[in-house]
């Protein structure tokens, strides 16, 4: 990779899709402990998947005001989920849970690292069109509640090939490549753990 991180062909076979091949089980474990804290059994337990929401996307909130990432991936910050998460939390009166005393990554994480924290952030919200549904029978929507949850005005699948498209076309070499599978396991066990605290 550049220290400018120029733009290459796109890979044959698909970062992302190698992405979604080397997080398959830790995906898998996180999606399974989601489901398992019942976050849609009560409004009561959808703010505890709110809390974990909250905690994740304060951790990965600055990569969206970051120039290096924003010159590589499309609407960067556009992307952002932050404010109606906490818009979300104050629609239902829960009080926003507080900073972690250990961050997920050490200040500014590496551009490798980043994008697959970042991926993990862009899949969920592709996910979130089944989560969204769910919230709906608590009467939640995209202007209450689960604004978070809300797809992108293009639709989500062309809001996620637009991502992937850009991570495909990195120049990106073998080192950078596994940083960023680890960013993104790592993201994924992040998330998980938090699961198991909040949902506790």
């Amino acid at each position: 990779m550049s220290e400018t991180m120029e733009r290459a062909k796109p890979l044959d076979t698909g970062r992302a899709k190698l992405l979604k091949a080397e997080t398959t089980e830790t995906h898998s474990r996180l999606d399974q402990s989601i489901m398992a804290g019942r976050p849609f059994e009560s409004r009561e337990r959808y703010a505890l998947f709110l809390k974990v929401q909250h905690q994740f996307h304060r951790d990965i909130d600055a990569l969206y005001f970051n120039p290096a990432l924003d010159r590589l991936l499309p609407d960067l910050a556009g992307r952002r989920r932050f404010d109606d998460i906490e818009q979300d939390l104050g629609d239902l009166a829960v009080t926003a849970p507080a900073a972690a005393t250990s961050p997920a990554f050490d200040g500014n994480p590496d551009i490798p690292t980043a994008l697959g924290w970042l991926y993990v952030a862009e899949g969920s919200n592709l996910g979130a069109a089944f989560l969204i549904k769910q919230a709906a029978k608590l009467g939640l929507s995209e202007e209450f509640g689960a604004r978070h949850l809300a797809g992108a005005p293009e639709g989500r699948g062309l809001h996620w090939k637009t991502f992937t498209a850009a991570l495909d076309a990195l120049d990106l070499d073998e080192a950078e490549e596994a940083r960023m599978i680890e960013g993104a396991r790592a993201a994924f066990r992040r998330v998980h753990g938090l699961v198991m605290d909040v949902f506790a």
